[in-house]
């Protein structure tokens, strides 16, 4: 006999041995998946999307929008030689970059927004490696067959046919690469100019640089790598869990109408089994595209594409089940009927007669997904953020001004005593004149008393006010030296302001300056 030591010794053993067995790698050697062509309403979404994200892409850059003859006409363009951002009708400068910052964070926000109420919805259709991986899938298919041909075609030794085949998807794979850098590098310089000197060898080598780095990584993220930027690259997968909650819809196989699953359904009927509706095709495996299986529940490795909801609605229309096996579900309607298949228990074995009455119908008790679980407090808080953000923005583009001035006062000398006893200070003064358009600009001086400015390259007498011509869409310094008599001067620090006015547009900014005199 065995002492209750030993006995609860060999328990925890066993366990540990359990766990091993169960335990997943860390990392796994890539073991190529074969994705199925899917057919149905997602399948579908994808393509459009796809096909709209990717005219896009490849289309912006050579998009016109007239700004004038002094400015770019690219719809959007990130001059960096000019230091300027252009999306058709807005332009920001540098010192503008709060608007890329206030974009950036409603990006954010609305990715925790989607993925709180639909999960990876972004992963399954946006995500640009979902995009070009199904660029890429298209014409593996399209060279090598559909899933089981291909399978077929690796396992084949190496003949002509199939080093032809393999060299024609590699080549497309090298084409679609090479343009997907390609098309990167006009969104930094106007498209057709540097088409032309991209092709005569005339770009700049950052340029070449570009685009091979980019031609490399499109190869092999979106065909030699694929899934597994997916599973092991991507933080995304790691973090979504904290933005779900049991109200997330999320691609989920319902297996209290599932299971038991069995294959000959009739058969089992007919010996007196009571079947669940999964027939174990592998339906939903053979056409994911990361090789999971949903059957086994959520796993970090599912992009919630939907490509199994269509596979498996398939195979429901051909048994005769209602669609839905697997299908868009919530945490808390998922758990519901969890219980109500157990016959109201937490736990135990699944009575495929607790889900249907006498005439193949779900009971009551079942309950499906309702569009109004999606406006609960954190979605709420989320569009409401994203909203405010937005209004925010497009408040602050829309009452910008297009005029502004910047002072830098000299630090050596901070000031100079004249012949006559006067008090000079120097100022770098820096106006910006941030439209398409040439324009006067006023600048005033302002609350120093008996004060006068001259300015470096301005033939006029000293005084209080210059009008100053300024190109279009550039910035213009100006070497500002403001006097002030010696019986008007206050010693220490004086503040005052230089005032800067365009009149047509009525637009005025100020800037207030430090003038400095003996203590």
């Amino acid at each position: 006999m065995l002492d209750q030591t030993a006995v609860e010794k060999l328990d925890v053993e066993a366990v540990n041995k359990g766990a091993k067995q169960n335990a997943q790698p860390l990392y796994a050697a890539r073991q190529k998946v074969h994705p199925k062509r899917a057919e149905g309403t997602y399948r579908r979404l994808k393509w459009i999307i796809m096909a709209v994200t990717l005219g896009i892409y490849y289309i912006t850059p050579w998009l016109r929008w007239d700004r004038g003859p002094h400015a770019p006409d690219q719809a959007v363009l990130i001059d960096m030689a000019n230091r300027r951002f252009y999306f058709f009708f807005v332009e920001i400068w540098p010192q503008e970059f709060i608007y890329i910052a206030g974009l950036l964070v409603m990006a954010g926000v609305g990715l925790f927004l989607i993925t709180s109420v639909v999960g990876r919805a972004w992963c399954g259709y946006t995500c640009p490696q979902t995009v070009w991986t199904d660029l890429f899938l298209v014409i593996e298919r399209f060279f090598e067959g559909d899933r089981n041909a291909r399978i077929r075609l690796d396992k084949e030794p190496w003949t002509g046919s199939k080093i032809a085949k393999k060299l024609a998807k590699h080549a497309t794979w090298l084409v679609i690469a090479v343009a997907t850098g390609g098309a990167w590098i006009f969104y930094f310089a106007d498209a057709p100019t540097l088409a032309y000197n991209f092709a005569t060898g005339q770009a700049p080598f950052i340029a070449y640089a570009t685009v091979a780095v980019l031609t490399a990584t499109t190869y092999v993220f979106g065909g030699i790598m694929r899934e597994q930027v997916c599973i092991y690259m991507c933080p995304w997968p790691r973090i979504q869990a904290a933005m779900l909650d049991e109200n997330s819809l999320v691609v989920t196989y319902n297996d209290w109408r599932g299971e038991p699953r069995m294959r000959g359904q009739k058969k089992a009927k007919a010996q007196g089994l009571l079947p669940g509706d999964c027939v174990d095709c592998n339906a939903c495996v053979a056409v994911c595209p990361t090789g999971i299986d949903i059957r086994d529940g959520q796993q970090l490795e599912c992009i919630t594409c939907a490509l199994c909801i269509d596979a498996c609605d398939a195979v429901m229309d051909k048994v005769g089940h209602e669609r839905g096996l697997i299908s868009y579900a919530t945490l808390a309607d998922y758990n519901h009927n969890m219980r109500v298949a157990m016959g109201g228990e937490n736990s135990g074995a699944i009575d495929p007669s607790n889900v249907r009455d006498q005439n193949g119908n779900f009971v009551d008790a079942i309950r499906g997904f309702k569009w109004r679980e999606m406006l609960r407090l954190r979605t709420i808080i989320y569009t409401a953020a994203w909203a405010a953000i937005g209004i925010a923005l497009l408040i602050a583009l829309g009452t910008r001004d297009r005029l502004e001035v910047n002072v830098l006062h000299d630090r050596n000398p901070v000031f100079t005593t004249l012949s006559d006893g006067s008090i000079r200070n120097g100022y770098t003064v820096k106006i910006l004149n941030m439209v398409a358009e040439p324009r006067t600009i006023t600048l005033t001086l302002d609350g120093l008393p008996g004060a006068v400015m001259a300015i470096n390259g301005i033939d006029a007498e000293p005084g209080t006010t210059f009008d100053i011509p300024v190109e279009p869409d550039k910035l213009r310094p100006l070497r500002v030296f403001v006097s002030q008599p010696r019986d008007m001067v206050a010693p220490g620090s004086t503040p005052f302001s230089f005032i800067v006015e365009e009149g047509e547009a009525g637009e005025t900014d100020i800037y207030n300056a430090n003038f400095e005199a003996p203590e």
